[in-house]
């Protein structure tokens, strides 16, 4: 296996790797590339949990303060991120402690989103998230969000 092959050809790297791990071979590992890769992994889970709170936040402010815009649209992304972000937590229980913490830095993204998409503008929306955790989960809040 060629040293410089995490550098030069990923994928071929990880094959490799996997390749050795399966044979029980921990001699030939490229260590110090599997733990940054496998660090890379849970922040990146981190990360897909910030993003869809952020979609989410962003669409549940826009439907509270644009009601006349309100959409199918609107209604279907906030369904569709309340899913995925529960099937991460399901999935990656560990998270669980760092979702207080994933909601604050997760409303700044869905500030950027309202203010991007919206003739809205950041003196007009909450510096806070002014949703609870129980709220963003909520299929039913708001309570206008779903039709009769």
């Amino acid at each position: 296996m060629p040293s410089n092959l995490y550098e030069t050809d990923f994928y071929a790297w990880t094959l490799e790797q996997s390749k050795l791990l399966r044979a029980g071979d921990l001699k030939h590992l490229d260590i110090t590339n599997l733990v940054e890769e496998i660090e890379s992994l849970g922040k990146q889970q981190r990360q897909e949990l910030r993003n869809r709170l952020g979609v989410l936040i962003g669409h549940l402010l826009k439907w509270d303060y644009q009601p006349d815009k309100r959409s199918k649209s609107w209604r279907v992304t906030i369904r569709e991120q309340r899913r995925e972000i529960l099937q991460i937590l399901k999935e990656n229980p560990s998270l669980q402690p760092y979702l207080a913490e994933a909601i604050a830095s997760a409303h700044e993204s869905g500030l950027d989103l309202v203010v991007k998409e919206t003739p809205l503008d950041y003196g007009d929306l909450p510096e806070n998230c002014p949703y609870t955790s129980d709220q963003l989960f909520d299929p039913d809040f708001p309570t206008d969000l779903n039709p009769a």
